[in-house]
C-alpha cells in the first residue's frame, strides 16, 4: 500500500475519528465513570479491581489499535488474545450487556458521530460475545 493509500486510510480510521490517543483516553475514562457509578452495572464492575487505574490504560492501549492507531497493547502485552485473558472471570451475558451498556453511554457522553458509533459498537459486541464464558 502507498503512502497516500495509507494516510488515506488512517484519515478515516476510528482511531483519528475518536481524536487519537487523546480521544481514546478520555472514551475510556468515560467508560469506567460509567461503571464505577452506575449501579445497573454492578455485576461487571464487581468483576475489575477497586482501582481501576490499570484497567484504563489495559483498555486505552487495546483499542488504540483496535481502532487503527498505534499497537501499544502488543507491544506491551503481546497478542490481545481477548478470550483467553479472560477466562479468569465470570463473564456471562448479564456481564456482557452491562459492559455494552457502559461503552454506549460513555460514546454518548463523548459524543462519538452516530456512524461511528454504530460502526464501533459492532466491534465492541463482536467482542464481547468472544469473551463471554459463561451461559
Amino acid at each position: 500500500m502507498g503512502l497516500y493509500a495509507r494516510l488515506k486510510t488512517w484519515w478515516r480510521s476510528p482511531y483519528r475519528r475518536l481524536g487519537g490517543q487523546r480521544g481514546i483516553t478520555q472514551l475510556v475514562a468515560a467508560f469506567y465513570h460509567v461503571m464505577d457509578s452506575d449501579v445497573a452495572a454492578a455485576e461487571v464492575r464487581a468483576l475489575h479491581p477497586s482501582d481501576l487505574v490499570r484497567a484504563q490504560e489495559k483498555l486505552t492501549a487495546f483499542l488504540c489499535g483496535w481502532t487503527g492507531g498505534p499497537r501499544h497493547y502488543e507491544a506491551k502485552y503481546g497478542p490481545p488474545r481477548m478470550r483467553m485473558r479472560h477466562m479468569p472471570f465470570a463473564i456471562g451475558a448479564l456481564e456482557r450487556r452491562q459492559w455494552m451498556a457502559c461503552m454506549e453511554a460513555a460514546m454518548e457522553q463523548r459524543c462519538v458521530p452516530r456512524d461511528l458509533r454504530e460502526s464501533l459498537r459492532q466491534g465492541f459486541e463482536g467482542l464481547a460475545e468472544r469473551i463471554q464464558n459463561r451461559d
